[in-house]
């Protein structure tokens, strides 16, 4: 069985597709293509490169301090812990508020593979071409460069120039890129990490969150029209109310309320192998 694998963006609320692959692992599925968006393109870029999805994991966990870390836990993840920090900061540019060179390069370190046709499974990472107002694909190549203009979120993240092109994050135009994977796939798995939004809740925004709320906003009407043209085999898309997309502190929270839908996965792609 062929499965093409279409990962989401959403910030830290991408970090849910750890579980996911984590379940494909567990069954035994290597998907044979992966496209992801944002957040998407960085776990899947890690997957891709041959890491399972327990190993992803470790990765991030060794990076945070967890509810149930000693003194002594925290003291032995402090290298890491000091790399996560360095990895974003700040810009006096006026294109975006944070530089994700040290997240480049912390990534870099991770992967091992210098390009695309490196990587062990078929990647595509998605970007947006801001003035053309198009998507624009990355599968050959500069692997970080794909990655860095994928995420870049307008007015958070300095915008990507790439042969003559502005690109920003490819959540404006496909955020679940199902569509791209190959036609000769058997069964395709898209993954949205978009947010819930609580429609009782009456606090005014931060400037902040009403910025990446308008992103979700635009986000989830492209996902919409994208299911209506081409549904995928299995959408999933995991409850993460309170997870907003910057919320880094919430990783533990963000795998505790993923896996409802993990459950639910591993008994959909269980009664496709049966098949």
């Amino acid at each position: 069985m062929k499965v093409g694998l279409a990962l989401g963006g959403g910030g830290v609320r991408g970090l849910a597709h750890i579980p996911v692959l984590e379940t494909l692992d567990e069954l035994g599925i290597k998907p044979v293509a992966i496209a992801g968006t944002s957040m998407g393109s960085i776990i899947g870029a890690l997957y891709a490169s041959g890491k399972s999805g327990s190993e992803i994991r470790e990765s991030v966990e060794s990076h945070i301090v967890r509810k149930g870390d000693r003194l002594a836990d925290v003291y032995r993840k402090r290298s890491d812990l000091i790399k996560w920090m360095k990895a974003f900061r700040p810009t006096a540019g006026s294109a975006g508020m944070i530089q994700a060179d040290g997240l480049m390069q912390y990534l870099l370190e991770a992967l091992g593979a210098d390009s695309f046709e490196q990587l062990q499974i078929p990647f595509q990472a998605v970007a947006t071409d801001y003035y053309r107002r198009e998507q624009y694909v990355f599968k050959t190549g500069d692997l970080l460069t794909g990655i860095r203009a994928s995420m870049s979120i307008p007015g958070v993240f300095v915008p990507v120039e790439h042969h003559g092109r502005v690109l920003v994050d490819g959540g404006l135009t496909n955020q679940v890129p199902h569509d791209l994977l190959p036609d000769d796939c058997d069964v395709t798995v898209a993954i949205d990490v978009s947010s819930d939004c609580d429609p009782e809740e009456t606090k005014s925004p931060s400037a902040l969150d009403a910025l990446l709320s308008v992103f979700d906003i635009v986000v989830d009407k492209v996902v919409e029209s994208k299911l209506k043209e081409q549904p995928p085999t299995i959408y999933l898309r995991p409850s993460l109310p309170g997870i907003h997309m910057l919320d880094f502190d919430k990783i533990e929270t963000v795998f505790e309320l993923a896996e409802p839908a993990m459950k639910e996965l591993k008994v959909k792609l269980e009664k496709l192998l049966d098949a």
